[in-house]
């Protein structure tokens, strides 16, 4: 059974992270970057998810132009798991492709579409009353 470490992003730059399992890790299986998830899958009720990225267990990232889910071999230029140092360096990296798999360990989201609860309520973290 897979379980997920889901990073959500928020336009804000606040971050929140979930531990996802069972059943709402399934949501996230098959989908690949770009597509969006409910957000009751990592407890977000009436928010909606869209996956920009994520990593395996290795620490592989996943990159976009990559199809599938399994690991290649590409020639990079700078992007996603490789930053050249200097003008005109290439480096020949390992990555993930964009669909998660059993493999994925973290998901990287950002929110897609907003709820009518904020995420601080929804989360529990409105203790301000008190």
């Amino acid at each position: 059974m897979a379980d997920f470490q889901v990073i959500v992003g928020d336009e804000d730059g606040d971050t929140y992270s979930f531990e996802v399992d069972g059943q709402d890790a399934n949501r996230f299986i098959g989908r690949s970057i770009g597509e969006t998830v409910d957000g009751d899958a990592v407890g977000l009720t009436g928010y909606e998810v869209e996956i920009t990225g994520g990593s395996d267990q290795s620490g592989r990232p996943m990159h976009g132009q990559v199809s599938g889910s399994g690991t290649t071999k590409i020639l990079s230029t700078g992007g996603v798991g490789f930053e050249p140092t200097v003008d005109g360096e290439r480096k020949r990296i390992t990555v993930r492709g964009a669909e998660v798999s059993e493999e994925t360990r973290q998901i990287n989201a950002k929110i897609a579409a907003r709820g009518e609860d904020s995420i601080e309520e929804l989360l529990g973290g409105d203790d301000e009353d008190e």
